[in-house]
């Protein structure tokens, strides 16, 4: 694996190194052994949760890959991955793509509540990976969720929402896996629902239902630049953390005193403004860059068209539209700027959703 150089300012050299390991290794149980226990159910536990908009982290020198935090914001979509899961005698059986991802979480959750069974998950993605909606959180709370379900519910949604947080990876091509970024405001919002706002070290802040009767389109600008693996690491780590040391007090201060009354009131034109001021600060700069002004200038004729919220997500290039136009208006707005919808929804305000077995 790769030495990866972080610098944020003139004297702020470090070097981290991408460690892989197997799943199951460097795990973290965030002090709940012998606090819960777990009592095994028959029958498979479904859940089902939103993806995610991320849409600003607030301070990138707050976190790492291996420690979370940094704070964000973000909200919930109604865009889904779903999970279900049944105990089973000994092993863990895994039906999806990124079983590595899903095996060293599901060691982790049994760690935490003392389970020494096994699983059988059959897993969903919402099929939007490496753009920006959150694919790995949002998987990571619907197997979770139905874990725990299956297993008595020995742990709270927010003990869930850590044990993710605290065991965050990504996979490699070989299937071992390696610490990722986590800032926690996909776990909150996927289990919660609305809109997040979050402090560091994976603490919610503020929860609150969001752009209800509104609708929610996605599109995908195309680019030539990558926003996972060592590029996410390289972008994130070095410009952002530096822009961060400028503006992360002046992002929160907006989030705190504008956004949040904004909110409170329904004001989506003014949360609109503030977003596409908070696209300009700090690390939401540098992601928006990384992959060239282009996207700005699809933004900004986006916000010319009348649209009321707009904001690139995460590393993007995924683009965030809330508004209420309808899909046809949008089609006349976005086509001839050479952009398709993606995903056509809205808020999710209810959060992650468990089944039992019929």
């Amino acid at each position: 694996m790769p030495t990866m150089k972080i610098r944020g300012g003139d004297l702020d050299l470090v070097e981290y190194e991408f460690v892989a390991f197997s799943p199951g290794e460097e795990i973290r149980t965030c002090g709940l052994i012998g606090k819960v226990t777990a009592d095994p159910q028959k029958g498979t536990f479904s859940a089902v949760a939103p993806a995610r908009i991320h849409l600003s982290v607030f301070d990138m020198n707050r976190f790492a890959p291996g420690h979370p935090g940094g704070g964000g914001l973000g909200f919930a979509i109604q865009l889904y991955c779903q999970a279900e899961v049944s105990c089973t005698p000994e092993g863990i059986e895994v039906e999806h793509p990124r079983a590595s991802i899903i095996r060293h979480f599901l060691i982790a959750l049994s760690r935490a509540v003392g389970y020494t069974g096994g699983f059988h998950v059959v897993a969903t993605d919402h099929g939007k990976e490496h753009v920006g909606l959150g694919s790995t959180s949002t998987l990571l709370t619907a197997v979770g969720n139905a874990t725990n379900a299956a297993l008595g519910s020995p742990l709270t949604s927010d003990q869930i929402r850590m044990l993710i947080g605290n065991n965050y990876v990504e996979e490699t091509e070989g299937g071992d896996v390696v610490f990722g970024f986590e800032t926690g405001v996909g776990p909150a919002v996927s289990t919660h629902g609305g809109i997040g706002v979050m402090g560091d070290a994976l603490s919610l802040v503020y929860q609150h239902p969001f752009a209800e009767g509104k609708n929610v389109f996605i599109v995908i600008p195309p680019t030539g630049v990558s926003s996972a693996g060592e590029h996410e690491f390289d972008l994130l780590m070095t410009r952002a953390r530096t822009l961060d040391y400028r503006d992360r007090e002046l992002k929160v201060y907006m989030i705190m005193m504008d956004l949040i009354p904004a909110v409170e009131r329904g004001d989506l034109k003014t949360i609109g403004d503030i977003m596409w001021e908070i696209e300009f600060r700090g690390s939401k700069r540098a992601e928006v860059e990384h992959h060239s002004f282009a996207l700005y200038e699809y933004m900004s004729r986006l916000r010319e068209a009348g649209l009321e919220f707009v904001a690139m997500s995460s590393v993007g290039p995924a683009i965030a539209i809330i508004t209420e136009k309808s899909r046809k208006d949008m089609d006349s707005i976005v086509t001839p700027l050479g952009l398709e919808i993606a995903v056509d929804a809205a808020v999710d305000n209810q959060g992650v959703q468990v089944i039992p077995p019929a």
